[in-house]
């Protein structure tokens, strides 16, 4: 399931309250059969990203990775900008996150899992051209990831509607940052170009700590800091009501259903920047959301709630 639908209330709350205080690929549209195919069969519990489908069959089996050892020290200045890959507005792209990557697609961008791809997965992406981009959960614990143990249990919140997840004390960045730097070392070392760091927005929900916005931006100034570090470019994924305060320290946005609930205004700031917007929609058809995000230079398409390798682009 989309990771924006447990938690939709309480975020358009978030962004209602800071209102009042003043705070592609070119498919022709389609109507409404040409929305997602259901999925085949049962759904076994999440994985990585919104869904956690068995890998897909036509796929080879997931390869395990794992973030090891200490964190060495990110050679060169502390934001290695130069280097960095700078997604401009309107790139295709292609999201999958149930299992090991399917390169057939033939876009520029690839975003999959950090854990379940291999070096050898991006490499093989990049040999066609492509940008790959990792996939890491940084709000929430996951039972399944092979790194578990490193997270002190003081740090866990409530469930957070994902079986085996609960979300994470962002306060904490102390303890958290490290955890962090070695996931995104992970990322790096594999060959990946930049990182999705998902559930960024755990203020807006009922987490089990009193979290507050400010407590947000500081630990997503965190996430954006330590990816640079690394050389990565680095997303942020919906936290919509933050994006004034926060588009300067990233490099491009991730958003779902933004077309839904009236919002995709919200990431211009992004376009306007030069900054690519990778925009997915789960429900509906395309004719629906595409001359919008067209307008808007948005990057966008119509996927499965499972983020398997089905898609429709605008």
């Amino acid at each position: 399931m989309s990771r924006t639908l447990p938690h939709r209330l309480a975020l358009l709350a978030v962004l209602t309250a800071l209102v009042l205080t003043g705070c592609s690929s070119t498919d022709n549209d389609d109507d409404d059969d040409d929305a997602a195919p259901a999925p085949s069969g049962p759904t076994a519990s999440r994985g990585p990203g919104p869904a956690s489908p068995g890998p897909s069959s036509s796929a080879p089996p997931a390869p395990s990775g794992s973030p090891s050892g200490p964190s060495p020290s990110p050679s060169g200045p502390g934001d290695q900008a130069a280097g960095r890959w700078k997604p401009q507005p309107g790139l295709a792209w292609q999201w999958q996150l149930d299992g090991r990557s399917d390169p057939s697609v033939d876009v520029p961008v690839y975003d999959i899992d950090g854990f379940e791809n291999s070096a050898a997965d991006v490499a093989r992406l990049h040999r066609d051209g492509r940008k790959v981009i990792c996939y890491v959960n940084v709000g929430a614990w996951e039972d399944f990831r092979p790194d578990k143990d490193a997270f002190p249990t003081t740090l866990f919140g409530k469930p957070n509607g994902w079986k085996g997840e609960r979300w994470l004390d962002v306060r904490r960045i102390d303890q958290l940052r490290p955890i962090m730097e070695r996931r995104f070392d992970m990322c790096r070392d594999k060959g990946f170009d930049a990182v999705e760091p998902d559930l960024v927005e755990a203020y807006g929900n009922d987490t089990g700590f009193p979290l507050t916005a400010e407590h947000q931006l500081a630990y997503n100034r965190m996430i954006a800091e330590i990816a640079h570090a690394r050389g990565l470019s680095v997303g942020l994924k919906n936290d919509l009501p933050q994006i004034p305060q926060l588009e300067g320290a990233f490099d491009f946005a991730v958003n779902e259903e933004c077309a839904q609930f009236g919002e995709c205004e919200a990431l211009s700031p992004f376009i306007k920047a030069g900054k690519a917007v990778f925009h997915v929609e789960y429900k509906g058809a395309t004719s629906g959301f595409c001359p919008e995000a067209r307008r808007l230079k948005l990057s966008s398409m119509m996927k499965n709630p499972e983020l398997d390798t089905w898609r429709k682009p605008c």
